[in-house]
C-alpha cells in the first residue's frame, strides 16, 4: 500500500490504484489539494486502507465489491463507487451497506455526463413516445462490458423521464432481420476501437426531425476530477445512497 502525506485536506484511499483510472485519480487528488491516504489493488489490505482514509473511492472490479463494502462499513468510512459492470446482486449489497455508511455509486463520475443525464431526463419527459430514443456509445478496444455503465446511466435517465422501467423497455444487439422497431423502447448501440476514452450520444428521433444530446470524453482526467469532487462532497454525509446529480445540486 502506497501513501502520501504532502497534501492537505481529506484523506482519500484508492481501491484499484494501479489501473489507469486509479492513477488518474491519484493525480486529481493532488491537484484538488486533498491527501492520498494510500492505494491498493487485488489482494491488497482494504481494511488497513479504510482505517487510514476519510473516504474511499473504488474503481476495481465487481468481484471485489462485497469485500470492499464490508471493510468500509467496518471502518465507518464513506465510499464512492465508480466500478462498472455491476449486476442486481451488487446493487443489493450497496443498498444494504448504505444503511450504515454514506455511499455514492455511479456509472460515470464526469460532471459533464452528470449534467447530460439531467438533460436527457428532462427531454424524455417532454417528448412523447412517438420520439424514438437511441443511445450510441464508443469506447477503447480494451473495454470489456457493453453497454457501458454511462450508456446505462443515460438509459435510466431517459426511462425515468418517461416513467418506465429500462429493463422492460430496451433493445440491444440488433442483428439480421429484426422486424419493426418496438414502440416506446430505448435502443443501445456499442462501438469499440482505438483509444477512445468515451463518447456518448442520446438521440431523440421523430418524423421529420431529431435532437441529439452528446458528451465526448477526451481523456480520463475528467472522470478522476469528478470522482475526487464526489469524495470531497460525500465526507460527513449521513448514511444512505447518493448520486452524482446531488453533487451538482440537480
Amino acid at each position: 500500500m502506497t501513501s502520501s502525506g504532502t497534501s492537505s485536506g481529506i484523506r482519500i484511499g484508492i481501491i484499484g490504484s494501479a489501473g489507469r483510472m486509479g492513477q488518474a485519480i491519484a493525480a486529481a487528488i493532488a491537484e484538488a489539494g486533498a491527501t492520498l491516504a494510500g492505494g491498493i489493488d487485488k489482494d491488497g489490505d482494504v481494511a488497513a486502507l479504510a482505517a487510514h482514509s476519510d473516504v474511499l473511492v473504488d474503481f476495481s472490479s465487481p468481484a471485489a465489491l462485497e469485500g470492499n463494502l464490508d471493510a468500509a462499513v467496518a471502518a465507518g468510512v464513506p465510499v464512492v463507487i465508480g466500478t462498472t459492470g455491476l449486476e442486481e446482486r451488487h446493487h443489493f449489497l450497496i443498498d444494504h451497506a448504505a444503511e450504515r455508511i454514506a455511499i455514492l455509486q455511479t456509472g460515470n463520475t464526469s460532471l459533464g455526463v452528470t449534467l447530460l443525464a439531467h438533460l436527457v431526463r428532462e427531454a424524455a419527459s417532454r417528448l412523447a413516445e412517438d420520439w424514438d430514443i437511441e443511445i450510441v456509445e464508443t469506447h477503447h478496444r480494451m473495454k470489456v462490458d457493453a453497454p457501458s455503465g454511462t450508456a446505462l446511466l443515460l438509459g435510466e435517465a431517459a426511462a425515468a423521464g418517461r416513467g418506465i422501467g429500462l429493463d422492460e423497455h430496451s433493445e440491444r444487439g440488433r442483428d439480421g432481420i429484426t422486424g419493426k422497431r418496438e414502440h416506446g423502447t430505448i435502443g443501445f448501440a456499442s462501438l469499440r476501437g482505438g483509444s477512445v476514452a468515451g463518447d456518448h450520444s442520446v438521440m431523440f428521433l421523430s418524423d421529420g426531425e431529431r435532437v441529439t444530446l452528446s458528451h465526448m470524453a477526451e481523456n480520463r482526467s475528467i472522470f478522476a476530477k469528478g470522482a475526487v469532487r464526489a469524495c470531497q462532497w460525500l465526507v460527513g454525509k449521513p448514511a444512505r445512497r447518493y448520486t452524482m446529480p446531488e453533487v451538482l445540486d440537480l
